[in-house]
């Protein structure tokens, strides 16, 4: 497939890229590793007048350890996230997340912030930012503001970044190196999950994320009030398709889709 023509702006900065989108409007459409945007431009499912790629704004790429907080740049590569040391202490899950995306090519590419702003549904880093609480950093042309992870995800493929806003900063809280399990069923080691869950142990309670049970990423919120009111893993992970809007494609019906997210739930909450 040969996406449809497009003009190319490389940013060379964080306020230029908002001066580029500023400038083209909703035509215009970010471009940082290319894992998500490049094929649906391949299959026409977009077509931006303009791509501004801000692939090299590299004042956007770090993992900083900001005292109650991680700070991940946005343009930080999965590979850096899966191998940076602060994590390893500091978020373990997010650095065992970050490990299983797709493949090494894809994680050598893609970048953190572009998995979320994508907002796929079906993709891991979504779904474990919202379990951790995660706070994102948008700039625009009228500054910088803060978006909880609750409230960042709208719908199918939509955020709530305006057109005009870049993401710049995920901050996740510290959880520690471990007290989290990850668990995601697929039909090939790199393909996207048929459904996974991310069960995280906080000071305060435990939070699990959903993968692919709905038209955004998840909180299984049913299985955390469950374990809150003191209810057994297994009595727990029986509500994890409470509230799930599942979607039936070659991979799998809704019935299995459900199946799957009260058996993984079971396993990740057994392993924490």
């Amino acid at each position: 497939m040969i996406p449809a023509a497009f003009d190319y702006v490389r940013a060379e900065s964080a306020e230029d890229a908002v001066a580029q989108l500023a400038e083209h409007g909703d035509e215009a459409k970010l471009l940082a590793g290319g894992m998500s945007l490049l094929p649906l431009m391949k299959l026409r499912l977009a077509t931006p007048a303009v791509l501004v790629d801000v692939g090299r704004v590299s004042e956007l790429s770090y993992v900083r350890d900001a005292g109650d907080h991680v700070a991940i740049g946005a343009l930080t590569r999965h590979r850096d996230v899966e191998t940076n040391d602060v994590l390893s202490r500091e978020c373990g899950v997010l650095r065992a997340v970050a490990s299983q995306v797709g493949d090494n090519q894809v994680r050598h590419r893609g970048t953190i912030g572009g998995s979320i702003a994508h907002g796929d549904p079906a993709s891991d880093l979504p779904a474990a930012l919202l379990a951790l609480d995660a706070t994102f950093v948008a700039q625009g042309p009228a500054g910088t503001r803060e978006i909880a992870a609750s409230e960042f995800f709208q719908g199918f493929l939509e955020t709530a970044l305006a057109p005009d806003e870049l993401l710049c900063e995920i901050r996740v809280p510290k959880t520690g190196a471990d007290g989290f399990a990850f668990e995601k069923f697929s039909r090939r080691a790199q393909d996207f999950a048929t459904v996974g869950v991310v069960a995280v142990r906080t000071s305060a309670a435990t939070h699990v994320g959903l993968i692919n049970m709905g038209s955004t990423p998840l909180r299984a919120t049913a299985v955390e009030r469950a374990l809150a009111q003191g209810a057994t893993a297994a009595d727990a992970a029986a509500r994890a398709a409470d509230g799930t809007e599942p979607s039936a494609d070659l991979n799998a019906s809704v019935e299995y889709r459900e199946h799957l997210a009260r058996v993984l739930v079971r396993r990740a909450l057994g392993a924490i």
